[in-house]
């Protein structure tokens, strides 16, 4: 068969993805703070759009640059070096009203102080600047400061720092020695002395490469090296986490209430030294949906509260429209920026009106749950909502992807609604209720007795959920519980 070349004609359907359409769907992908920037970004390279203050209306339209503003007018006059006559002067700068300067003093009150009669201010109450930081120090920053008032060696400092480099956030060194001795071109011994200064810096265990190492290193600091609890760490750290207490008294050859006292005495140690100095700060969210309860409806309402609202600037359309015959560079660029404009602002409103579609369809399935709760939250996949609203399940689930909402019940990422269900007597409970259960049973225990997982079972059985030991163990693992045998208290 000889190869030849043919031009052929194909009729075919295919979906491109074209930059508008690209725009509108990393839009809608995007969560509250990452769309805020998105469209200041947008607002700094678009000159045709522009945002609406507060106290105008979208509608008003807004002059254009005066003469000072843009210099581009030449038929403008230009400024008269003469003052202006007292007749040209308004009555209000004409006339200058006269202050009262004792009384504006006897009531002055200074930003630090508080007011007092004749201007005085007290400012004993007042916190000195120093305590008004809030800049937490981080555990590097502790360690360093410990460093350089050791006064060690250069070679000891440059050591410390990169053992201080190499720390974790919970405070272990993540290197070996070695490695550390061969980028300080040094010998493991020199590593070995820095860690023993290490060893009395605060916080205790700090530079330690496991736990058996870091509460080793807490013992020693507290004068324990050849007590019992420095033997159970180093022989018997397994035993100890699975409760073989009996096991560690006899190969110590000591009785069990010793050892009870030993294990106490462990267990107040610290396990993660850099866990003070951790970044705890709590970070709020901003619901990006309101749902509040009226009568016995439910309304919706979108938080656009510090969100900029654009609209196309009148002033770059004005020249537009007077010069439409002309065909230079810059109205080619206008039209283009006018047209980047336009589908920007569609894709808000698009964006906007897919959220509310989507937590409107949330709401009407789970009712229940913000009447009485999560034990009332039903199972839901994407595809109910999808189908509900008319959408693609790719879409839905977009929207749902760091978006927040505000409900009765408290404040939820909207993929909390979507949860897998188990087959009851009473139809299909959600995944996220039954953990809700399980929590509140495990709750409710005494430490002496706790709840086993088949104790769990036989509970929620007969309330008609019928549901495997191991499900249980798997959602109890899930909620970061341990096994009953853990829980127990013994001493």
């Amino acid at each position: 068969m000889g190869l030849e070349t043919k031009l052929v004609q194909k009729l075919s359907q295919s979906l491109l993805m074209t930059p508008q359409l690209q725009q509108a769907i990393k839009l809608l992908q995007l969560g509250r703070l990452e769309y805020k920037e998105a469209i200041e970004k947008e607002l700094l390279e678009n000159p045709v759009l522009e945002e609406i203050k507060e106290g105008t209306e979208e509608g008003t339209e807004q002059k254009g640059p005066t003469v000072a503003d843009s210099g581009e007018q030449g038929d403008a006059a230009p400024p008269s070096s003469e003052p202006p006559s007292e007749s040209e002067v308004p009555e209000a700068t004409a006339k200058e009203p006269k202050v009262d300067w004792e009384d504006y003093l006897e009531n002055f009150i200074d930003s630090r102080g508080s007011a007092t009669p004749k201007g005085s201010i007290d400012y004993d109450d007042k916190p000195s600047l120093e305590a008004t930081l809030t800049k937490a120090e981080t555990l590097q920053e502790h360690l360093i400061s410990q460093v350089r008032s050791n006064g060690l060696s250069e070679l000891q400092t440059r050591i410390s720092f990169h053992i201080i480099g190499n720390l974790n956030r919970d405070g272990y060194l993540c290197v070996t020695h070695d490695e550390i001795a061969q980028e300080c071109q040094c010998d493991t011994a020199a590593v070995m002395e820095v860690i023993e200064i290490f060893k009395s810096f605060d916080p205790p265990g700090v530079a330690a490469r496991d736990l058996r190492e870091c509460l080793l290193f807490q013992l020693e600091d507290l004068g324990l090296t050849d007590s019992l609890e420095a033997k159970i760490v180093s022989q018997h750290l397994e035993k100890i986490e699975k409760r073989k207490f009996e096991q560690i008294a006899k190969e110590t050859s000591c009785n069990v209430e010793a050892v009870y006292k030993a294990i106490a005495s462990i267990r107040r140690l610290e396990p993660r030294p850099g866990r003070p100095f951790a970044d705890d700060t709590t970070r709020y969210v901003l619901p990006d949906i309101y749902v509040y309860k009226v009568g016995s409806e439910y309304v919706i309402s979108l938080n656009e509260d510090g969100l900029p609202k654009l609209r196309v600037s009148p002033y770059y359309l004005e020249l537009l429209r007077k010069g439409e015959e002309d065909n230079s560079v810059n109205r080619t660029y206008l039209n283009e920026r006018l047209k980047a404009a336009s589908w920007l602002i569609k894709s808000i409103h698009q964006r906007q009106q897919t959220i509310y579609r989507v937590t409107e369809s949330i709401v009407k399935f789970q009712k229940e749950f913000l009447d009485h709760g999560i034990e009332k939250l039903k199972p839901l996949v994407l595809k109910d909502v999808a189908d509900d609203i008319g959408m693609h399940e790719s879409t839905v689930s977009r929207v749902t992807t760091n978006k927040y909402v505000h409900t009765p019940q408290g404040i939820f990422e909207l993929k909390f609604f979507f949860t897998t269900g188990i087959k009851t007597a009473e139809g299909d409970v959600s995944s996220s209720s039954i953990k809700e259960k399980i929590k509140n049973l495990i709750g409710a225990e005494t430490p002496e007795d706790p709840i086993s997982d088949q104790k769990i079972v036989e509970i929620l059985k007969a309330q008609n959920i019928d549901i495997a030991r191991r499900t249980v163990a798997k959602y109890r693992e899930a909620l970061g519980i341990l096994s009953s045998a853990k829980r127990k208290k013994l001493f």
